[in-house]
């Protein structure tokens, strides 16, 4: 069976640097280059994003508007600044390097972009270049990666489109977009779970072809390198959800302490107990299930120096049992929490064990509550808290992993996996410490940094807006259902300052808005990336698990442990202390 390297000793296979440490260097460097959106410098903007698609030429598509393709009507001229509403009734802003004297608010505009295939082809050729400098750091045949990772690439991500298939990915409030009956509303990461069947039957039925990408099935390494890059979206939105909703994060971090307290511990003990595993199974297994499905299954095996397998093995789990709750938890929410919607939303991100399953879900949650409620009592809550309570919960346990990294890394060092007479010291913890961690703080508290100022301004800037809109539009219809000239001139004086207002905050907003903007482009810059990396981890993942060594390894059991702690007291825990940190708090209600 192939397995991938834990990279924990440097030199291994003949390289002169450690997984850990690549994968850190990696991710910053793709980080890094994210960082010019700062200064207007997308130099990771024709990285390909794919969305959910029923025509399969306008699946793809370069993640900067510099990069896309952007027509319709222009709404504001800002000097080579032109701002488009486009058909769908979003809007979008250029930048237009030629003459713009003849253009004119209201007319059609249209700037053509990269086309798909080569933002596409880009991506390709950025990721094998990154990739093989690293496996050139470990000492890898080159020329058997470049062509195992080709042949891994394009698999993976024709299982990526795929899987964004309107039928299978739309969400229950897409259908209409796409004018289909219709979906599975699985999302776009369903693509996720057709890379590892995928992967899992080329690996076990196409031992050649298996064979040929043997060099680059690497999961451990495209995961870690992915994380890194992934704390700079989480900082984002640690950012923006101080300033927006501190209620929140203070409820969701007490929930996230109290459910880890118990979840991590429970599922350690019922592994050693009764399915009596090893410490070096147990240990990724409870992180695994209990904390964060492969991030920390990951982190953990890197923590307590466990075998290439482990982690991979606990992995593969994640991403089936994922699967499963991503159908049938948020359908249970609306059928039965719908009166308690921010409940439902950190039941998600306690229970769904991967970061996008969670998030997704807590969306799906979002559209299937507001619609229940709407229906049931014609209460019309506002869109996305559902959605941002199941992403705040879901960041501190993503944040919990390093910590948890960490204090695995002193334990097993001190306590269990220690030769008689051995003392504890810094050098050795450190050397056990999952390097790649620190990369995930480092791009976490950056964009917290950067961020934490405008976010600060946007939060309560933000709340003004909403409630300045509802104010504009009751006051507009009373100006005009008003019959009585001295009270209709009232009520314009009211409207007006209403929009004076309204304007004043609009202008003082202006850059920490046009700063956040700029951030998130350096986040979707760099999770096109991560996306890329993930997906090749969950491929990789099936391609090396053979089924037969699988069996001799215990999977059988694996998915036992799995399925009794899951579903036996993982999610109703999650659920009770879900009401017992959010019961009573609600998202605000549209008038």
């Amino acid at each position: 069976m192939a397995q991938a390297s834990t990279g924990s000793k440097t030199g291994e296979g003949g390289g002169w640097i450690s997984e850990d440490w690549l994968a850190l260097i990696l991710g910053l460097i793709i980080f890094g280059l994210g960082l010019g959106s700062f200064q207007g410098n997308d130099y990771l903007g024709w990285g390909a994003k794919t969305g959910v698609w029923i025509n399969p030429t306008k699946a793809v598509t370069a993640i900067s508007t510099k990069y896309q393709t952007v027509a319709g009507e222009i709404t504001k001229i800002d000097g080579q600044k032109i701002t488009v509403k486009k058909k769908d009734g979003k809007e979008a802003t250029v930048t237009e390097e030629g003459d713009v004297s003849e253009l004119q608010v209201g007319q059609q505009y249209k700037k053509r972009g990269m086309p798909p295939l080569l933002s596409l082809i880009l991506t390709y050729l950025f990721a094998l270049g990154i990739m093989s400098l690293g496996a050139i750091g470990l000492g890898a045949n080159l020329r058997k990666f470049v062509i195992g990772f080709t042949w891994a690439f394009w698999i993976a991500y024709l299982c990526w489109f795929a899987g964004h298939f309107a039928f299978i990915a739309a969400t229950k409030e897409q259908t209409a977009k796409f004018g289909i009956p219709w979906a599975m509303s699985m999302t776009g990461e369903f693509g996720f779970i057709i890379a590892l069947i995928v992967g899992l039957v080329i690996g076990n039925f196409f031992p050649k072809l298996s064979e040929r990408m043997k060099e680059a099935a690497r999961p451990e390494l495209y995961i870690k390198t992915g994380i890194v890059i992934m704390g700079a979206g989480l900082g984002i939105k640690a950012a923006q959800s101080f300033g927006l909703a501190s209620n929140i994060m203070f409820r969701g971090f007490c929930a996230i302490v109290e459910a880890y307290l118990i979840y991590w511990a429970v599922v350690y003990y019922v592994s050693r107990k009764y399915f009596k595993f090893s410490r070096e199974w147990a240990a990724p297994l409870a992180s695994g299930i209990s904390i964060c499905g492969v991030s920390a299954a990951i982190a953990t095996g890197g923590a307590i120096r466990a075998r290439p397998i482990v982690p991979i093995m606990v992995s593969s789990l994640v991403v089936i049992f994922v699967a499963v709750e991503m159908v049938l938890l948020p359908f249970l929410a609306k059928f039965y929490l719908w009166s308690e919607p921010l409940v439902a939303g950190a039941w998600m991100g306690l229970a769904v064990k991967s970061d996008g399953g969670a998030i997704a879900s807590g969306a799906i949650t979002d559209a299937l509550i507001r619609a229940q409620a709407l229906d049931a009592e014609g209460i019309h809550y506002a869109e996305g808290w559902i959605t941002m309570t199941a992403t705040t919960v879901k960041m501190f346990i993503d944040i919990f992993i390093g910590v948890w990294a960490f204090l695995l890394a002193y334990i097993w060092c001190a306590k269990i996996d220690v030769r008689p007479g051995q003392k504890v010291n810094a050098a050795e913890i450190w050397h056990r410490f999952p390097k790649f961690v620190i990369g995930y703080v480092l791009t976490f508290v950056v964009m917290v940094v950067i961020c934490w100022p405008s976010a600060k301004i946007m939060g309560p800037a933000e709340k003004d807006l909403a409630e300045l809109k509802v104010t504009i539009t009751s006051l507009e219809k009373k100006v005009a259902a008003t019959t009585d000239l001295t009270a209709q001139a009232a009520l314009q004086t009211e409207l007006n300052a209403a929009k004076a207002k309204e304007k004043e905050v609009n202008a003082r907003i202006k850059e920490p808005k046009k700063l956040l903007s700029s951030a998130k482009s350096v986040s979707g810059q760099g999770d096109v990336f991560r996306g890329i990396f993930f997906l090749l981890c969950f491929f990789t993942i099936g391609l090396v698990s053979n089924f037969k060594k699988l069996m001799e390894e215990g999977i059988g059991k694996l998915a036992a442990v799995y399925c009794v702690c899951l579903f036996g007291f993982i999610i109703w825990v999650g659920l009770f202390i879900s009401w017992l940190f959010f019961h009573g708090v609600k998202p605000p209600i549209i008038s």
